[in-house]
């Protein structure tokens, strides 16, 4: 490729995405790629300290403005630091969630509006989008089910411990995000199998590679 190629894995937690990127981030490996594999929040010593702050539990009392700022100083730091350089290198940048989640997470689920988010991330990012995102469309009971399997005796963190209306309002973000742009944005049925969705999920980003050559 004679660029790099970004894309961002976003849905509900619980949803699958992380599994996914893992399994397409080994398989770009073994087809030779150079890939990143990164994270939101966090993906740089900045951004993981504010991850920390972020997630934990005991901070109930962080106001919503709080959270959708913080996210964004996090993402500035992960663009300018990781992602773009990685770009320029010409490598594969896959990142488990980014902007279209704070759209949909601090936008639409705490109620600070989609547009206002948007716009406030418009500034962190510089310009830079994800050349594809892979929606992944799960119902809230199925999603919540996954998530306490996984859990493992750590508990729930600060946002996953939030109210079904919460998720709905941010599923619903999501769907909006992608009827807006289904080209840039694809959604992908993760109530199947892992080996169905990775399958669907090669032959999006190999089409994106060969786009790209």
């Amino acid at each position: 490729m004679r660029k790099g190629l970004f894309i961002a894995f976003e849905g509900i937690d619980g949803a699958g995405k992380t599994t996914q990127l893992l399994r397409i981030a080994a398989w770009l490996e073994a087809q030779g790629f150079a890939v990143v594999v990164t994270r939101e929040p966090g993906g740089t010593r900045i951004g993981d300290a504010v991850r920390a702050i972020l997630l934990d539990p005991r901070h109930q009392e962080m106001a919503p403005r709080t959270e959708a700022l913080l996210y964004a100083a996090s993402r500035a730091q992960h663009v300018e630091e990781l992602i773009r350089p990685a770009l320029m290198r010409g490598e594969i940048v896959l990142c488990d969630r980014f902007v279209d989640a704070s759209i949909a997470y601090q936008g639409a689920g705490l109620g600070l509006g989609e547009a206002w988010v948007e716009a406030l991330n418009d500034y962190a990012l510089g310009g830079l989008r994800p050349d594809l995102t892979l929606w992944f469309d799960l119902d809230w009971a199925t999603a919540r089910a996954r998530l306490h399997a996984r859990a493992d005796g750590r508990g729930l963190d600060r946002v996953e411990r939030r109210d079904r209306a919460f998720f709905e309002r941010v599923a619903d973000a999501f769907e909006r995000l992608w009827q807006a742009d289904p080209q840039a944005r694809r959604r992908i049925d993760a109530s199947r199998t892992p080996e169905e969705i990775e399958q669907e999920i090669r032959a999006m980003v190999w089409n994106l590679i060969q786009q790209h050559l």
